[in-house]
C-alpha cells in the first residue's frame, strides 16, 4: 500500500513539475528570442554615429546580452533535459546515490540532478582554494 501511495505522490508531483518546467522553458525560449532579434536588429548601421565612449558601452552591453543569452541557452538545455527524463520515468533520481530528490529542492530548481547531499559534496570535492594570494595594505611595511 505505501508503494501505491508513493508512486501516486510522485505522479502529483511530476504533473506540477512538468508543468513548471514547461513554462520555464516556454519564458526561457522567448527570452533567448528575444535578445536574439535585438542583437540582430542592433547593428552598425542601425545604431547612428558613435563616439568612442557610446560604441565602448554599446559594445560591453552586446556583450552581457550574449553571455545572458548563453546562459539562458544553457539552462533551456537543461530544462529539455529534465523534461525527457519526466517521459523516460528517471525524473527526480539523484544521479549519484539514486535516491529521489527532495520536492522541495525540485521545485527550487527543477532541473537538478542530485539531491542536495550528493550535490554539497560534489561542490566541496571540486573546491580549490585560490593559489593567488591578494596583497593587505600591511604587507607593504611602515
Amino acid at each position: 500500500m505505501a508503494k501505491a501511495r508513493s508512486s501516486v505522490t510522485r505522479t502529483s508531483r511530476d504533473r506540477e513539475l512538468t508543468r513548471l518546467l514547461e513554462n520555464r522553458r516556454r519564458d526561457l525560449v522567448r527570452d533567448v528570442l528575444d535578445t536574439l532579434r535585438s542583437s540582430r536588429d542592433a547593428t552598425p548601421a542601425n545604431r547612428g554615429v558613435l563616439d568612442l565612449g557610446e560604441s565602448s558601452e554599446v559594445e560591453m552591453q552586446e556583450a552581457l546580452a550574449f553571455t545572458l543569452a548563453q546562459m539562458k541557452s544553457e539552462t533551456l538545455q537543461a530544462v529539455d533535459e529534465a523534461l525527457r527524463r519526466l517521459r523516460n520515468g528517471t525524473y527526480g533520481d539523484c544521479r549519484q546515490c539514486g535516491r529521489m530528490i527532495a520536492a522541495s529542492r525540485l521545485r527550487a530548481l527543477p532541473f537538478a540532478v542530485r539531491c542536495k547531499p550528493c550535490e554539497e559534496a560534489r561542490e566541496a570535492a571540486t573546491e580549490r582554494p585560490n593559489p593567488v594570494s591578494v596583497p593587505r595594505i600591511g604587507d607593504f611595511g611602515p
